[in-house]
């Protein structure tokens, strides 16, 4: 197993640092051959069957064409449950984890919640799988999003309501709800340049960007339809571009929302706002 091991170091040292690659190592190992990390370390003369090494050398390929290893595995773990992946919705970040444990933290008690833009269903999901007493919603104009976060919420043994529908065209919804979140397209168009090539050329980008000179287009949209389906007192939560903070606490007050609050992620980027609709909005 040591010199597959090596092989694959050898193979993707052009591509990527030695943490990623070591991670890459434990997840394919993990994954397609039942091996933790421990094993890697202490199992120097273990051999796999041929079916297996060519499933992790098929693998390494798709590494090496700067594909996401969550989609080479077909599977991530978000919040400790696990979540299939594919081109079909971005593959959850952590920063998402922080804005789902904030809300788990705010709102315990929350009777309906409204994810808007649910791509995998990863925040949804979760929400579900927390809160057992909660009706959760969810939305994406993207049907094939929508049956992936079908299937998610099938493997974490949940139940969500999705609907198929683009909030940039909706005026207003048969149900109200006492949270609404959304981690809406926020990377701008000239942001593009920054990014790298495994989210660039594999990740859908109608859930990446948006015009640099109409950002805040769908924080606009979610505020507006928020004022009409938020319950009063019900609480906005967004996942926000860092560079756009400010625009949208001041696009909230403008709306009449209040308690409006950001909060910075674990790398120091403020990375979530939520805010509160008044009693009389």
């Amino acid at each position: 197993m040591q010199k597959l091991v090596e092989h694959i170091k050898q193979e993707l040292s052009e591509f990527y640092s030695k943490e990623e690659i070591g991670s890459f190592i434990s997840l394919i190992f993990n994954k397609l051959a039942g091996i933790n990390a421990t094993e890697i370390l202490l199992s120097e003369d273990k051999k796999f069957s041929e079916k297996v090494t060519r499933k992790i050398e098929a693998a390494v390929e798709r590494l090496k064409k700067n594909e996401p290893v969550q989609y080479i595995l077909g599977q991530t773990e978000f919040y400790g449950l696990p979540f299939k992946t594919d081109s079909r919705a971005l593959i959850p970040r952590p920063e998402t984890e922080e804005l789902v444990e904030w809300i788990l933290q705010t709102c315990p008690d929350a009777q309906k919640i409204l994810d808007i833009g649910t791509g995998s269903g990863c925040i949804a999901v979760t929400l579900a799988q927390k809160l057992r007493k909660c009706r959760v919603s969810a939305f994406d104009i993207s049907l094939d999003a929508l049956n992936l976060a079908h299937e998610n919420a099938d493997l974490n043994y949940v139940f969500v309501n999705f609907y198929h529908c683009n909030i940039l065209k909706m005026s207003g919804f048969d149900e109200k709800f006492d949270v609404i979140v959304s981690n809406p397209p926020y990377v701008l168009n000239s942001q593009k340049a920054e990014m790298k090539p495994n989210v660039l050329d594999f990740e859908p980008s109608i859930a990446l960007f948006v015009p640099d000179n109409n950002a805040l287009l769908f924080y606009e949209h979610i505020i507006n339809f928020a004022k009409k389906q938020l319950n009063p007192l019900g609480l906005l939560f967004f996942e926000i571009n860092p560079f756009f903070a400010k625009e949208i606490s001041n696009l909230l007050k403008i709306n009449k929302f209040q308690n409006i609050e950001i909060k910075k992620d674990l790398s120091g980027k403020e990375r979530m706002i939520k805010a509160k609709k008044s009693e009389n909005q």
